[in-house]
């Protein structure tokens, strides 16, 4: 007999040694939203956890958990938590119950059969040694940009800043700081050390000294993504819906029933290509100092501010005032065109929807697509081109990304699970196809729907 509904017994007690049994159906009431609004529970490993008041107090910060509860997070968990023994002394006192046997490993909507073929997967992919990274291939990585970050200072200094010079700092200048961005996602995902402290610490240094940014910014909106991808509500990427564009089917067929317009949505693939690298680079200076006087992270806004103080100390004696302003937001804003052509390429062609609570693999296959590989896509894109393994497995250190790709098509193929991969001007082209068949849908709802 399945045991009784939460609501018919007494609320069971965290941490407490007798453990109690759970229905995924009584977990899933305790979603956090609607009339559970105060309960939040989530399931690892059968184990049932309160997360209730503990989801204020998470390391990794109170939205990407509170987007599972109600849920089971088990792969979620496995994938962002590294060091297993130091997130044990947070799990114990949360510990409520666990599903009662006769309750599948995940919920009855999902696939468990690829649920388990995953975790088999994931098993087989830590004895294959594809979770510990390359130091010599991290400090090539971090060598050849900063580097570049030094001779874009040299040029300038040495040949003065007639065109020539000035136009060949910019791009050296702004390819450093891409390679310090994708050199940060790696430290950020705790794949450049064994050690989660050191990847913290070297993720601080570069993030807010050589880039200028707040690592825990970072961490905040980023994890969120990993563990919702292209959900909207949950997936901060998407926050430019509906004020900047209109994305996915669903959520442009939404909006348009709804007779609501921000934006001349049917130029979007044009605007995109202008409006949005200048919108980021405004909206990230802007994001950086909100975030860091309004979440007190005031180590981090002395960095920011000292990285700004700096970069002024090193070229304004030798190009002038009004020729390092030029200098500096131009490299910014080729920069974000960089980033957002490359981060934008494997998502916004993909499913965009609210979450749907689909198990790990489909929810990252369903939100994520590969680029093929080269020697330049692998350094273009910082081996982001393979988007698809880096979902599946966060912490892997991207020089492995092409060793686990094989089995995960496997995967894949025995499940049914479509795996897109596609040449770099093809994901790039799709953007804009994304953003006009989206735009399409929200005419059509908003004028007939």
């Amino acid at each position: 007999m399945p045991p009784q509904s939460g609501s018919s017994l007494l609320r069971p007690v965290p941490g407490s040694d007798v453990l109690r049994p759970f229905t995924w159906e009584e977990i899933g009431l305790r979603s956090g939203q609607k009339n559970s609004k105060q309960e939040k529970w989530l399931v690892i490993e059968r184990k049932v956890y309160d997360i209730s008041q503990f989801h204020w107090r998470h390391p990794g910060g109170t939205r990407v958990i509170s987007h599972y509860a109600g849920q089971d997070a088990t792969d979620a968990f496995t994938a962002f938590h590294k060091d297993e023994d130091l997130v044990q002394k947070y799990l114990h006192p949360l510990l409520i119950g666990e599903l009662a046997p006769d309750q599948p490993n995940c919920e009855p909507i999902k696939n468990e059969m690829l649920v388990n073929d995953f975790r088999e997967l994931y098993s087989t992919v830590k004895r294959m040694g594809l979770l510990k990274p390359s130091y010599c291939f991290f400090a090539i990585i971090f060598l050849h940009a900063f580097l570049l970050d030094i001779a874009s200072w040299l040029t300038i200094w040495f040949f003065g800043k007639s065109w020539i010079p000035f136009l060949v700092g910019i791009a050296l200048f702004t390819i450093a700081q891409i390679q310090y961005a994708f050199f940060q996602h790696d430290l950020g995902h705790v794949s450049v050390f064994q050690k989660p402290k050191w990847n913290r610490l070297f993720h601080f240094i570069l993030t807010a000294v050589l880039k200028g940014g707040p690592p825990s910014w970072w961490n905040h909106m980023h994890n969120q993504h990993h563990a919702k991808p292209n959900c909207f509500r949950k997936d901060p990427d998407l926050n430019m819906h509906p004020f900047l564009f209109t994305l996915g089917k669903t959520l442009s067929v939404e909006l348009g029933k709804k007779k609501k317009k921000y934006m001349p949505y049917k130029y979007q693939p044009t605007y995109f290509i202008f409006l949005a690298p200048m919108v980021f680079v405004v909206f990230m200076q802007l994001t950086i100092f909100r975030f860091t006087i309004l979440r007190k992270k005031w180590m981090e806004l002395i960095f920011v501010v000292l990285f700004n103080i700096r970069v002024c100390l090193m070229y304004i004696p030798i190009m002038g005032f009004k020729s390092f302003m030029a200098y500096y937001w131009l490299a910014r804003f080729l920069e974000s065109n960089w980033f957002l052509w490359v981060s934008q390429m494997n998502h916004i062609p993909m499913n965009i929807d609210y979450d749907k609570n689909l198990d790990w693999v489909s929810a990252q296959l369903a939100a994520t697509c590969n680029v093929d590989q080269s020697m330049f896509n692998d350094w273009y894109t910082g081996h982001l081109n393979f988007q698809i393994e880096h979902h599946l497995f966060p912490t892997m250190p991207r020089h492995n990304y092409w060793k686990v790709a094989p089995l995960v098509k496997s995967l894949c193929a025995k499940h049914g699970v479509q795996y897109h991969c596609k040449p770099l001007r093809t994901a790039f082209a799709d953007i804009l196809h994304s953003l006009k068949e989206s735009s399409e849908h929200w005419e059509d709802a908003y004028l007939h729907g």
